[in-house]
């Protein structure tokens, strides 16, 4: 899985400002190209605009059950080498930022065992960060 090619995200934030510092220091992204209705972020090598999109004045959330939790969908987010999903999860919780699903294992004992949290972007966008410790699992059926 060296050299994949980053990809281009693009999702739409109520309020461009907060939400460019929201990416920028609570998660560590670098900015690129901007105006006043978007932003280029590097979030750890890929591509993340975020879009100015005026606030929906209802929300429908959604989830799915999986092992045990309610995950949001939609979501995103990277696949991160252990200590940094770790380094990651204290910064997160240092900033007070409300997780969605705590830091845990999931699948424990199981193929595809990972490490995985969740939380939003001050827009409501879900977030997934996840880690194995052996990254050979990350498609392990």
């Amino acid at each position: 899985m060296n050299n994949i090619p980053p990809f281009h995200l693009a999702i739409p934030v109520h309020d461009v400002e907060l939400n460019r510092k929201f990416y920028l220091d609570v998660l560590g992204c670098t900015q690129g190209r901007s105006s006043d209705t978007w932003v280029d972020l590097d979030l750890y090598g890929h591509q993340l605009v975020i879009h100015y999109k005026p606030k929906a004045e209802t929300q429908e959330a959604h989830h799915n059950p999986v092992d045990g939790k309610s995950v949001p969908v939609p979501h995103f987010g990277v696949v991160l080498p252990w200590e940094e999903f770790h380094s990651l999860a204290d910064r997160v919780k240092s900033k007070g930022i409300t997780f969605v699903i705590e830091p845990y294992i999931r699948f424990e004992g199981q193929p595809g065992e990972q490490a995985t949290m969740f939380f939003e972007d001050p827009s409501g966008n879900a977030i997934e960060f996840k880690s194995f410790k052996d990254p050979e699992q990350l498609f392990a059926t």
